[in-house]
């Protein structure tokens, strides 16, 4: 099994990026419940033959589509040692929290936050965003939240973020009880950034409503472009406004690795929140999210909830306190922090700042391909590692449209597509360590051929 996955990325090009599922096999996994054991030999042949050629193949380097991470050998290894190891990383007096402990500690040290700051691995920054919201929800109207609800508190909470905000903030209000309704999204400027105007206007609206402000998110690095707020614009409006600052790094707050792309995140220590994914330009398979917490008082009082059969000791199993579970939903948890804590071991600071560097110059050559192809055009400017462009044709966004899922079947490449400005865009976002020039190459010969036969320049 480990020689044919380290084959597997060994001679990854060779394979497409990805291939339809044959209905005949997609019957297969349609099957009633096993009643006897098979062989691990036979199962293994079936994960070869019926799975692997069948993934989304975000490890392959022609994949471009939304903000997937390609994933390295090394953190696959990690993740067979975790696996074997079947640690639950909810709590108790344990070596391997102390290496999530350590994982956190390295990220206090690269956003510069304090000793005190907590930090919690999760599935992704969905689950990071809904922590952070909770824990702004409890300091805004009191720990009685948790037991009576925001009903019994008798006031409209709102959050401001930008149009390009990612829709997992919408849902965390909706799950925090607040409701998605609550969410203000803020115009933009011509970079894609929130509109700091816009923003103060807002909170000043709602207040006069009746409102009461009580959250701003900023994101280093939008789904749609890779768009970056100004964070210290955001910083100083939410320090005015009395607002938690949430920063949405998804993907983008990795840059700090990077010398050259940190100061463009220049703001992003004054957070009172980062949610991030080590799952994106951090190359650690999936899934490992993280949420770090400024407040580490606020941030344990939103979620501990003391109960005797958790109870803490002073020595044994159960000492170690505080516990994971003190700081998010979750009482059973796996070894996220290992393949992290390996990827960022192997590869170094510098070396994972390297790599998301090279996206980042690797998008810049695309955009200037691009602009010396009189067939495509450029829809948005290009920030980080995210490239927006369309195929011109008389009827773009259907030609458009189509494209993107011919380069998909091709195997050649896989984009996903996005709307800047009411326009159908494909959207190459750049993100796995694998991808080079020749790859992009690829995608746009490609997309020019499908663009040619499909409907011509206009």
């Amino acid at each position: 099994m480990l020689d044919d996955m380290l084959d597997y990325l060994q001679h990854i090009r060779a394979r497409p990026v990805w291939q339809p599922i044959p209905e005949v096999l997609r019957q297969r996994f349609r099957e009633p419940l096993p009643k006897r054991g098979e062989a691990l030999d036979v199962l293994h042949a079936s994960f070869m033959d019926d799975i692997l050629p069948y993934a989304v193949g975000n490890a392959h380097p022609g994949f471009m589509g939304w903000v997937h991470g390609g994933g390295t050998a090394v953190g696959m290894l990690a993740e067979m040692l975790a696996a074997g190891l079947n640690a639950n990383l909810g709590g108790r007096n344990q070596m391997p929290i102390e290496v999530e402990r350590q994982v956190l500690r390295w990220m206090r040290e690269l956003f510069s936050f304090p000793d005190t700051a907590s930090g919690l691995f999760v599935d992704g920054t969905s689950m990071a965003t809904l922590i952070s919201l909770l824990v702004a929800r409890n300091i805004a109207l009191g720990l009685e939240a948790r037991s009576q609800g925001i009903a019994a508190c008798g006031r409209r909470l709102t959050a401001y973020a930008s149009t390009g905000v990612h829709s997992c903030l919408a849902r965390a209000l909706d799950m925090a009880g607040i409701g998605s309704d609550a969410l203000r999204r803020v115009p933009v400027d011509a970079y894609h950034r929130i509109d700091g105007t816009a923003l103060m206007h807002a909170i000043a609206r709602d207040r006069t409503d009746g409102c009461t402000p009580f959250f701003v998110a900023g994101t280093a690095g939008t789904v749609d472009v890779g768009a970056i707020d100004d964070l210290t614009m955001l910083a100083d409006v939410a320090a005015i406004e009395g607002l938690w600052f949430h920063v949405d790094g998804a993907f983008g707050a990795l840059a700090m690795l990077a010398p050259e792309i940190a100061p463009q995140l220049a703001g992003i220590e004054r957070a009172d929140a980062i949610a991030f994914d080590f799952h994106k330009w951090g190359q650690v398979p999936y899934d490992a999210g993280f949420v770090l917490i400024r407040d580490g008082a606020a941030h344990r009082a939103t979620f501990e909830t003391p109960t005797a059969y958790l109870s803490r000791e002073p020595r044994g199993l159960a000492g170690g306190s505080s516990w994971p579970c003190d700081y998010g939903p979750g009482l059973s948890r796996g070894f996220r922090a290992l393949k992290a804590w390996f990827t960022i071991k192997a590869y170094g600071a510098e070396g994972l700042g390297g790599t998301i560097a090279r996206t980042c110059t690797l998008a810049q050559y695309m955009r200037n391909r691009i602009g010396k192809e009189p067939e495509l055009e450029l829809l948005a400017p290009v920030a980080l590692n995210i490239v927006c462009f369309r195929y011109r044709a008389p009827d773009a966004d259907r030609v458009n449209a189509e494209i993107v899922v011919a380069l998909q079947e091709s195997g050649i490449a896989a984009p996903s597509t996005t709307i800047i400005d009411g326009r159908l865009a494909i959207r190459a976002a750049i993100v796995n360590h694998r991808t080079g020039e020749r790859d992009i190459d690829a995608l746009l010969a490609a997309t020019i051929s499908h663009g040619r036969n499909l409907g011509g320049q206009a």
